[in-house]
């Protein structure tokens, strides 16, 4: 049997693309890369996804992180940036250039993604389609069942392995034609178009472009900081993160990584904290003065309170009274 992999974003473009191919007879196998750009979360149900998309759309599916090879491409895209800090083009190419290289594990043919010619401006113009093909090696190999009658054929179309008068004509970012062949194929539960990349968000790609000007070697642990709570960087250098409930603690508590350190009032309620890369004493009296002040204050405290500093070298303390907001005002990121 005839086998396909396809790129799988879990949106209703890559659902399609999967059932139209396999409406053919092809066993189609779906990968869905993630970093923590993007689907990282997956990771820790990956049997309950596939599970899921299995039941909900007659997909196989598996995850593969490619975080490492994602950080250094995002360094320096060699298509540039979007809008904020995504590189659209490069993270396609890097993605079939990743999906090219597990063909053979999954005896695949050729390969499939949803992209519909003119969906995204910056991505998904005829020429830079083109660009993507040939950047990932997937020159001939790489199958857009969605749009495929406004491309030229591919070699899966050309020996056969896939019918071209049963592939589609899509074009443009009208979502009517979609929505038809979901109702068509019997899908109604499907995700509605959303950006799913934070580094298309205002914001997230902000804080994410001055940790690449600032930092020359990208941790994993540092990037899955970066996406909540709040941060600061402090007047000697230092970088501090502060969650904003009780969810946000407990994922900063898991993330602190050797040589940072954990900070929180282990006396009155209030954010748990990251210290990353804190050497200045200044830098350890504002970030005490920080948690003191984002702490939910008592009626019976004083404003003054004990900050902890919790490192797998050792412990400090500092007590320490809440910062003025204008004080702090230019340090958050």
């Amino acid at each position: 049997m005839t086998k396909a992999l396809a790129l799988f974003s879990g949106g209703l473009d890559s659902l399609l693309a999967c059932r139209v191919v396999a409406a053919q007879g092809i066993a189609v196998q779906a990968v869905k890369f993630v970093t923590p750009f993007f689907g990282y979360e997956l990771l820790a149900k990956e049997e309950h996804y596939a599970r899921t998309v299995r039941e909900s759309y007659g997909i196989e599916v598996v995850l593969r992180d490619v975080s490492e090879p994602y950080f250094a491409m995002l360094r320096n895209p060699p298509h540039g940036y979007g809008k904020n800090f995504n590189p659209c083009i490069d993270c396609k190419i890097l993605l079939l250039t990743e999906a090219r290289r597990l063909m053979e594990e999954f005896s695949a043919s050729f390969l499939i993604t949803g992209e519909v010619i003119g969906q995204r401006p910056m991505s998904q113009r005829r020429d830079t389609l083109r660009v993507i093909e040939r950047d990932s090696g997937c020159t001939g190999i790489l199958l857009r069942p969605l749009c495929a009658k406004n491309l030229e054929p591919t070699l899966a179309e050309r020996e056969g392995l896939v019918d071209r008068e049963l592939l589609l004509d899509f074009n443009g970012r009208g979502r009517q034609p979609q929505i038809q062949l979901a109702e068509q194929f019997g899908i109604r539960d499907y995700p509605r178009p959303a950006g799913g990349c934070v580094l298309t968000e205002q914001y997230q790609a902000k804080r994410i472009a001055w940790y690449y000007s600032r930092y020359p070697q990208v941790r994993l642990n540092d990037i899955r900081l970066l996406l909540f709570g709040r941060h600061f960087q402090l007047p000697h250098g230092a970088w501090l993160v502060l969650g904003r409930d009780e969810a946000e603690n407990g994922r900063l508590e898991a993330l602190c990584a050797p040589g940072d350190f954990l900070v929180h009032m282990p006396e009155r309620s209030g954010p748990m904290g990251v210290l990353h890369g804190a050497e200045h004493p200044e830098d350890f009296a504002s970030a005490a003065g920080l948690v003191v002040r984002f702490g939910k204050k008592m009626a019976e405290a004083s404003a003054e309170a004990t900050v902890l500093f919790a490192s797998r070298e050792g412990e400090r303390r500092l007590e320490a009274e809440p910062l003025g907001d204008e004080v702090f005002q230019g340090w958050s990121l």
